[in-house]
């Protein structure tokens, strides 16, 4: 089963919706992938919250399980990003910097998005940005899974 890690800020808002949210389309879709989700600096969640209630919010309106994300942040660590067949920092210029400090061996090697922070963007606008980014993802795995198979 190849593995796809999302990282951001707390893993609170937008990583966890990018991983239940691609779990979910790949239960749908009978893809052999699963996703997991990380935060470069969780310690910035102060309230105690375990998950965003914007993200919970637009899960719910999905009909998608928090089942799929339902535990506490979680900080990045070296063995996450070396169990990942794929990375993806859902904000370059918000995540760069801290990968390069944090991971610099990994900070060339990931993915980045360009999806602002709730500070920047409504979640009216960057929930369905990553929804875009995520079905977009699962179209190339797909593409590349059946390009797989014809061979």
């Amino acid at each position: 089963m190849a593995r796809v890690l999302f990282i951001c800020t707390g893993n609170y808002y937008r990583s966890r919706f990018a991983e239940a949210l691609f779990n979910h389309l790949c239960e749908e879709r009978g893809l052999d992938h699963s996703a997991f989700s990380r935060g470069l600096a969780t310690w910035v969640i102060l309230d105690g919250s375990e998950l965003s209630p914007d993200t919970i919010d637009a899960l719910n309106e999905r009909s998608i399980s928090l089942k799929l994300t339902h535990r506490a942040p979680r900080q990045l660590q070296e063995k996450d990003l070396e169990s990942a067949d794929r990375v993806i920092a859902l904000k370059e210029a918000e995540h760069r910097r801290m990968m390069e400090h944090q991971f610099p061996a990994w900070a060339d090697r990931i993915t980045y998005w360009h999806v602002h922070d709730i500070d920047v963007a409504h979640p009216e606008e960057a929930l369905p940005e990553i929804e875009v980014r995520v079905m977009a993802l699962l179209e190339q795995i797909q593409t590349a899974s059946e390009a797989d198979t014809a061979q």
